[in-house]
């Protein structure tokens, strides 16, 4: 589509994106693999269990819900790589990858156990699911400006012009 971008044609401090880019593909074929192995289908299961997003994806047994994350996972690493071409590949890309880590993020307050919440001198105490799922926060960040950058002039100006 006439005004959508892609970092890699970019000039100044805009063409740097691109690392990201390229940082977010290998992370999601990684993540991606790592959903075909029966120990993170395990390990996610009480994460989707808890989802009122995903719940749902239990109708396909423990290993299949890994295996529909995983192509997903697959299939945003390779529209984000595409997104190096396309610039609607790059939106799209980043915007699945936007939405994954918004509802990973959320399995932070929806997984029982995950965080405790108190009024002691810790006030915000977490398990190592919570540690694990905290650093989505920065992914969500780097699929949004990835996002925010792919998108038209008109539509958010990030760089000057």
């Amino acid at each position: 589509m006439q005004g959508f971008n892609i970092a890699e044609t970019g000039g100044g401090s805009y063409r740097p994106l691109a690392i990201l880019r390229w940082v977010m593909v290998v992370i999601f074929v990684s993540f991606g693999m790592q959903k075909f192995t029966l120990q993170s289908a395990q390990g996610i299961a009480q994460f989707i269990t808890n989802s009122p997003f995903i719940s749902w994806l239990s109708i396909f047994g423990l290993r299949g819900e890994a295996y529909v994350l995983g192509v997903s996972e697959f299939v945003i690493a390779a529209l984000l790589a595409a997104g190096a071409f396309s610039p609607v590949l790059s939106a799209l890309g980043s915007l699945m990858g936007v939405v994954t880590f918004a509802v990973t993020w959320s399995f932070f307050f929806t997984t029982p156990g995950v965080v405790t919440w108190s009024l002691s001198t810790d006030p915000m105490a977490w398990n190592l699911a919570g540690e694990f799922l905290f650093k989505d926060i920065v992914l969500l960040c780097v699929c949004v400006v990835l996002f925010l950058a792919s998108l038209p002039r008109s539509v958010i100006r990030l760089r000057a012009g």
